[in-house]
């Protein structure tokens, strides 16, 4: 069930009223009506992977009570070890399968020895990377005694399975959202108004930037042959502002609908395209999952505490890891070590935690010196996003080849502004503007309009909110496009 759909039109509005009309009364039956919302909601794409989710909510609710009875320290382990084979097994069969059997035949075949083997018509399971890892967390943070299991069953099974963030995250942390599982839940108006604004907000990112943005991305990634070299930037950009749009705009939407309920998740996005260095863009961007890794990978690792070669390696795990889990594609593992090498001169000149503060914090406008290293860092985004969002290699190769050739010997700037003018048009350049906009007065806040039009007369604030829900039907399609990241 997609956000942007009428059947999450009719859906959101039935558990709503169920849940604070009928079941408000009691805590453990609101939350078994957010676990079959949850099991509905997942069923929608696919009914058959209901029993994968059960099963790995099944596995970590044991792993963890028995956790908890164990003191023999070899004996935790192996229950540590089951639970993350168990989850990574799944994952990677349904993930990973066919990438590595294709480059296990390609090996052989390269030192010349044929081996015949059939891949698999695998579906990937929607959202199985996030729930696995929320799962995960639990299990770790147990084991290191970070957190005690829970005995409620139905309260752990609504964890794992929270519909507004089941499929794309945040990645929450059982002891982030778990207890507020426990604990009754009053109706809040003035968090539901926000909740509300905060998923118009997301739908805007949705429909209006990213559907806008991938179409046109889409037209000149699938014929870069066909373009010059702005125009093979431009489509670089639009991806670039397609993937933030799309990404974002659900985790505001998860954020939102969540408000509705009760519940609070983390901030997953916080402005990351207004950073001046990589490594505020990465504390900025997917911040669950950035933050995942650092506390379940990077520091077990040793984090930056050793030498030179153990900050190197560990900065090259962390970040091939994200790119791997992102897909099973040598594009993402090569995105993942191009953010790595873009890193790494922050990191061993200790300048990586250098901007900490929003970017022109209290202020209308950054400094030159500001606006100059956000737009550098905004470019290296853009570049290693050209590899995220091609084929393969070859044609992330291809594409860059072709843009540099293109800007050097035909810059085709009519061929652009043809492109504005035939297939553009006049209007969503507009709405782009005034997006980036919004979001860049909007940066100090948890999303962009949250405190926009709050002191506004009442009138002025509804045309506000009614000019955005004109513009989502003026420049939203019928395709209702699934969000991006439903692939990884």
């Amino acid at each position: 069930m997609l956000f942007n759909s009428i059947d999450f039109a009719i859906f959101l509005p039935v558990v709503f009223i169920l849940y604070w009309f009928v079941t408000n009364k009691n805590l453990k039956l609101q939350n078994f009506l957010i676990v079959g919302a949850s099991y509905l909601f997942y069923g929608w794409w696919d009914w058959r992977f209901l029993s994968l989710i059960f099963f790995s909510t099944v596995v970590d609710y044991t792993i963890g009570r028995k956790l908890k009875n164990e003191q023999n320290q070899t004996k935790r382990k192996v229950l540590l070890w089951t639970s993350i084979l168990i989850n990574l097994g799944f994952l990677g069969f349904f993930k990973y399968y066919n990438f590595f059997l294709d480059n296990f035949v390609t090996a052989f075949s390269f030192f010349g020895t044929e081996i015949k083997a059939n891949s698999l018509n695998i579906i990937l399971p929607v959202g199985i990377s996030f729930y696995t890892f929320q799962t995960l967390s639990y299990t770790i943070d147990i084991y290191k005694r970070k957190l005690e299991p829970t005995k409620d069953f139905i309260a752990f099974t609504t964890f794992v399975s929270f519909f507004p963030q089941l499929v794309a995250g945040p990645i929450e942390r059982a002891k982030n959202l778990l207890p507020q599982f426990y604990s009754k839940r009053i109706f809040d108006y003035s968090k539901a108004v926000d909740g509300m604004r905060q998923i118009l907000w997301g739908l805007s990112k949705k429909i209006l930037i990213a559907d806008n943005c991938a179409e046109y991305a889409n037209i000149i990634f699938n014929n870069s042959n066909e373009y010059s070299g702005i125009t093979l930037v431009l489509g670089a950009i639009f991806f670039t502002l397609q993937i933030y749009g799309d990404f974002s705009g659900y985790s505001d939407i998860a954020i939102g609908t969540s408000r509705l309920f009760g519940f609070k998740l983390m901030q997953n996005f916080a402005f990351p395209y207004f950073s001046r260095d990589i490594a505020e863009f990465w504390r900025r961007w997917h911040i669950s999952l950035s933050t995942w890794f650092r506390d379940y990978l990077y520091i077990p690792l040793g984090g930056s505490r050793g030498g030179t070669w153990m900050k190197v390696r560990n900065t090259f795990i962390i970040f091939i890891v994200s790119g791997f889990w992102h897909g099973a594609n040598w594009t993402f593992i090569v995105w993942g070590a191009l953010n790595a090498i873009y890193f790494l001169p922050l990191l061993l000149t200790n300048n990586n935690r250098n901007n900490l503060e929003t970017l022109a914090k209290g202020k209308f406008f950054p400094s030159i010196k500001e606006f100059l290293f956000m737009l550098l860092t905004f470019g290296l985004t853009v570049f290693a996003w050209i590899f995220f969002r091609a084929e393969n290699i070859k044609h992330a190769l291809k594409y860059i080849y072709d843009m540099f050739y293109g800007l050097i010997h035909k810059a085709g700037y009519v061929q652009t502004i043809n492109i504005f003018y035939w297939e553009i048009g006049y209007l969503f350049p507009i709405v782009l503007m005034m997006f980036v906009i919004i979001e860049w007065f909007g940066r100090e806040n948890q999303f962009a309009i949250e405190k926009i039009g709050v002191k506004w007369p009442a009138i002025k604030r509804k045309l506000f909110y009614c000019s955005i829900v004109i513009l989502l039907v003026l420049l939203g399609n019928d395709n209702n496009e699934k969000f991006i990241y439903f692939n990884f």
